[in-house]
């Protein structure tokens, strides 16, 4: 892993509280890059194959339990990637899960949403980030082959997609109708472009969604959710993210397996989770 200490961690900070994400360049060294490409890819394979037009818009969907190569795990707990979390203000961050998720050739696009359902807590909406996600990507991305959209500050201003949304992705997910609104093109949208080894980082509130893969190449990434100043959260909070917290692969070496362990959240009060709504933000 890269030590990345040049940036303005100031601006950086200040573009993920206003727009929603912003990105982190070369975070991931060479060989890893590499190990998790070729693991992130073969998975992909796997998984296509299994799942054929399932879910045709996100394309893979593998989660940590079937992470079984042991880089994923040094990538989660990795010091540098703790490092950036406390650069940007968001220290004390737990882990509760990830994702390979990659984006077969010529495959549709990805439908616009939010990965934050817990509308229900005032801290919702907050200005704080209560979940990031981390998309590591595993090739450079462009518009052709897929690179991420995002529609800037909608992570704390309603957008018209937001009265427009639905808790059933099934036919977003198999990508049978695109002229729905959840596809569309909508003029304050940004594409964000990354190099390989570059890490997007996102409120979980943030609206986002892919573009096309129109090449003949996989377009893979590592996506993982951290949750900054876990101690200090609204309890109803702590309990919900206990829910995300997946197991990992027993495959892991030991020591990796208790790195990433360390990592998760610990609550043991008699809150409540919040319920899985999708209102999104107030007007």
């Amino acid at each position: 892993m890269n030590d990345v200490q040049v940036l303005d961690w100031e601006t950086r900070a200040a573009e993920l509280r206003r727009d929603g994400f912003c990105v982190v360049p070369g975070v991931l060294d060479a060989d890893v890059l590499r190990r998790l490409k070729e693991a992130g890819d073969d998975l992909g394979e796997q998984w296509t194959k299994r799942a054929g037009d399932f879910l045709r818009a996100q394309g893979s969907m593998v989660s940590v339990p079937q992470l079984e190569d042991p880089v994923f795990g040094e990538v989660i707990a990795a010091p540098t990637v703790l490092a950036i979390f406390d650069r940007l203000g968001l220290d004390g961050a737990a882990f509760t899960a990830g994702y390979v998720i990659s984006k077969p050739a010529r495959s549709p696009r990805l439908f616009w949403h939010f990965d934050w359902y817990g509308w229900e807590h005032e801290r919702s909406y907050d200005g704080e980030p209560m979940q990031l996600f981390a998309m590591y990507y595993l090739t450079d991305t462009t518009r052709e082959n897929g690179c991420l959209r995002v529609i800037p500050g909608s992570h704390l201003r309603r957008h018209a997609i937001h009265d427009v949304m639905t808790d059933g992705h099934v036919a977003l997910s198999s990508a049978e109708d695109l002229s729905r609104p959840e596809f569309a093109d909508w003029p304050e949208e940004r594409d964000v472009p990354v190099r390989a080894g570059d890490v997007v980082l996102g409120d979980a509130r943030l609206l986002h969604a892919a573009h096309a893969n129109e090449t003949d190449d996989r377009r893979s990434l590592l996506t993982l959710w951290y949750h900054p100043h876990f101690d200090a959260l609204p309890q109803p909070v702590k309990a919900t993210f206990m829910t995300y917290v997946q197991e990992l692969p027993s495959a892991w070496p030991e020591e990796t397996r208790a790195a990433v362990a360390a990592l998760h959240p610990a609550y043991s009060g008699g809150a409540e989770p919040l319920g899985r709504t999708i209102t999104g933000p107030r007007a």
